[in-house]
């Protein structure tokens, strides 16, 4: 895998002093789209149910794309073979999780090692879902300003109580995520009642999409 990528990273200076705290090199992070699930309560494969004419994958990988993260995974599990050609015109890595079926974890390790395969060089890592339709450009950029403005090691959004994804996990966290195991993925260290953890407060998120009614809901609210 190549160690830099095509696009130059643009993301904020980092908060650590270098030698030369006059130049601060950029804050190199990835985003992992977790995309694996069976979709059992919608029916359908989630990641390709139409929003604004767009499939809800797609949507989540574009909004990646659109902010200073490079690069962008895309880890897909099950009905993989129906949901990769929604991705073929879009510059994400796209990893295969054999091991879908396990829960959450499995895909996790495979983001974060499909991460470093890329670059050695990653600051941090953002975890998030292919189900949430507020996900945005904007929503990275938060957790990435929190992380500069705390240098807290964890930065979780929040809402309808409590934290979740996604979630911006900084490289000293990259061998714990590699190794996660069962259905509750990163919740333990998001979670954590130490000062690891920043929570950023973004109410759209507690929005996502497990069942028809909930894409006949947020249609019907009019932005999709």
């Amino acid at each position: 895998m190549p160690e830099t990528s095509p696009r130059p990273p643009s993301a904020a200076p980092s908060g650590s002093p270098g030698a030369d705290d006059t130049v601060r090199r950029p804050f190199r992070f990835g985003v992992v789209i977790l995309a694996a699930g069976a979709s059992r309560r919608m029916g359908e494969p989630k990641q390709l149910v139409p929003l604004a004419g767009k499939p809800l994958l797609v949507r989540t990988a574009e909004a990646a794309l659109a902010s200073a993260a490079w690069p962008v995974v895309v880890v897909l599990g099950a009905h993989a073979e129906q949901i990769r050609p929604s991705l073929a015109r879009l510059p994400v890595l796209v990893a295969e999780n054999p091991a879908w079926s396990e829960g959450m974890a499995a895909s996790i390790r495979t983001g974060i090692t499909t991460l470093q395969q890329f670059s050695r060089h990653l600051d941090a890592a953002v975890l998030a879902l292919c189900d949430q339709p507020a996900f945005s450009a904007d929503t990275i950029a938060a957790l990435v300003a929190a992380r500069q403005a705390t240098g807290r090691s964890i930065v979780a959004a929040q809402y309808a109580g409590r934290r979740g994804a996604p979630a911006l996990f900084a490289r000293e966290h990259f061998a714990t995520l590699a190794a996660l195991t069962g259905e509750e993925g990163a919740r333990a260290l998001l979670n954590d009642p130490g000062d690891r953890v920043a929570a950023v407060d973004l109410p759209p998120l507690a929005v996502d999409l497990d069942t028809p009614a909930d894409v006949a809901a947020f249609r019907a609210g009019g932005t999709g």
